[in-house]
Order: structure tokens, then C-alpha cells, then sequence
């Protein structure tokens, strides 16, 4: 059967959702949650819960409110000119949009890597210590350990200890980004955001980033967004499908990332993943 716009598209797409197993219970629950930039709609009435220690994919096509929803988590949102979030969202008890919430410490706690490598102008030892000696979780005495410690979790300590008083900038980029992994791990987060981390790096890069990623799994939860559905497959436990209707973004489908590729229950989500739409 030919599939038209109006079969794809329901007048109000309605998420499909699958109930959170036990044994992973959420850490992140949103109810109602919505963006708007001024007059825009950036996504609309989000209602989803994430589980502790997975990696959770976004998937779905530009424009459609998963970068916006990843700002919400840490705050970073405050930032942007005329934004408004509307609704509740909770990570493991705080309320996050409460005016009364620690932003600082809510960002130490929900790291955030982007899309492009953005190390600080400094050397690579001090991207790993400006951060450590600033929220005192070290002292200039034991700070070295630290470092060695955090770059050795991200497999740069081999290739980057004879020069670490050199300009991360010398960095190529997959290892930039490992760096910036390393400052976030460095302040032991709960949560790791990630805004498509691999879509500026190489093939090879790439891979090297995708198994650290995936070396994080049950030691953190990982919230990535991802353009790559052959990447989303691979290294995640969750899948959630956004779409844009009307406007605005709209959470179609979430649950286990294998029912989200192998057995879309929505029209939308089995369409994107098999390349109809998007």
C-alpha cells in the first residue's frame, strides 16, 4: 500500500509508550514539558521518563525539539534569548525547573558534550584540572592524579601525557572531544548529555567515541541525540522518536531501542526508520 501524508500523519500524533522495567527505574521524568523560543514552538507537552544507567537515543529529523529538550535537563536553555519551558521535569527528586534549584550544581551533575569540539584555550592539563580545583574536588596536591586518572578513562592518558602542558587545541579532533568527555566525567556526574558527538569527527573517530560511549553504560545515564540511526542501533538501550507536527516537535514513540528499529508501533516511527520520511 502506498502510504500518503495523511496516512503518516495523525491529526494529533498520540506517543506510544512502554512502561519502565524495574530493574531499570527512571531517573529523569518530565510530564507536560514544552519549549517555546518567543512565538516558536520548539517541542510541545513532552510526558516521558528515562531510565538510570542507559543510553537513551533521540532520534528524528532536524528541527524537531531534541536539542531543545536536551537544554532543558541541565538548564543550559536559561541562556538562550526569549526561551520559555513550560511543565514539570524532575532528575532523581530535584525539580529542575524550580527557581530555587542550584544551576551550577545541577550542571555538575548533568554533563553536556556537543557537537563541536569546544575544549578550553588552555592546556589539556588545565581542561582537566580548572574544572576539578573549581568545584574542590581535589587539591593542587593530589589534582595530578586526578587528571592521569580521568584521561586514562577516556584513552587519551597514552597518547597525550608527554604533552599536556601543550594547547588542547594541538588535539586532533576525536581526541578533543575524548578531552571533552574527560572534563564532564571529571566532575562525576549522574547524567551525560550528548548533542550528536561524533557528527564533526571522521569514521575512525567516530568509532573510537562510540565504544567509549558505550564503556559508560550502568555507571552513568547517557542521553544522546543522533542523526545516525545505524549509530543509534548500535549503542543504545532506548530509543525516542521525535517528529514535527504542526509546528512544533512532538514525542511519537519511545521504549526498548531493538521494539523502536525491529517493530515501530507508530506509522511515523516505522516510516523514519525505513526511510519514507524525514
Amino acid at each position: 500500500m502506498t502510504m500518503t501524508p495523511d496516512t503518516l500523519i495523525p491529526t494529533k500524533p498520540v506517543a506510544v509508550t512502554v512502561p519502565p522495567r524495574p530493574d531499570h527505574p527512571p531517573i529523569i521524568r518530565a510530564e507536560n514539558l514544552s519549549v517555546r523560543y518567543g512565538d516558536h514552538r520548539a517541542f510541545d507537552q513532552v510526558t516521558w521518563t528515562i531510565a538510570r544507567g542507559r543510553i537513551t537515543a533521540l532520534i528524528g529529523p532536524s528541527g524537531c525539539g531534541k536539542t531543545s529538550f536536551l537544554t532543558c535537563l541541565n538548564r543550559l536553555a536559561d541562556l538562550v534569548p526569549r526561551c520559555s519551558v513550560a511543565g514539570t521535569l524532575d532528575i532523581d527528586g530535584m525539580d529542575v525547573l524550580s527557581a530555587a534549584t542550584d544551576v551550577i550544581a545541577l550542571r555538575r551533575r548533568v554533563g553536556m558534550i556537543f557537537q563541536k569540539p569546544n575544549p578550553f584555550p588552555v592546556s589539556i592539563r588545565r581542561n582537566i584540572a580548572l574544572p576539578l580545583l573549581d568545584h574542590r574536588l581535589c587539591d593542587r596536591r593530589t589534582v595530578d592524579d586526578h587528571i592521569e586518572r580521568t584521561l586514562r578513562a577516556v584513552g587519551l592518558w597514552g597518547e597525550v601525557k608527554d604533552r599536556l602542558n601543550q594547547s588542547a587545541f594541538c588535539l586532533s579532533g576525536g581526541q578533543q572531544q575524548r578531552l571533552c568527555l574527560a572534563r564532564a566525567l571529571a566532575l562525576k556526574p549522574d547524567i551525560l548529555l550528548l548533542d550528536e558527538p561524533c557528527s564533526a569527527l571522521d569514521p575512525i573517530s567516530s568509532g573510537v567515541v562510540e565504544d567509549l560511549i558505550v564503556s559508560l553504560r550502568g555507571r552513568y545515564t547517557v542521553v544522546i541525540v543522533t542523526h545516525n540511526l545505524a549509530q543509534a542501533k548500535r549503542i543504545a538501550d532506548d530509543a525516542a522518536f521525535f517528529w514535527l507536527d504542526g509546528g512544533a516537535g512532538r514525542l511519537i514513540e519511545h521504549g526498548p531501542c531493538r521494539s523502536v528499529f525491529e517493530n515501530p508501533a507508530h506509522p511515523l516511527t516505522r516510516a523514519y526508520i525505513h526511510g519514507a520520511r524525514g
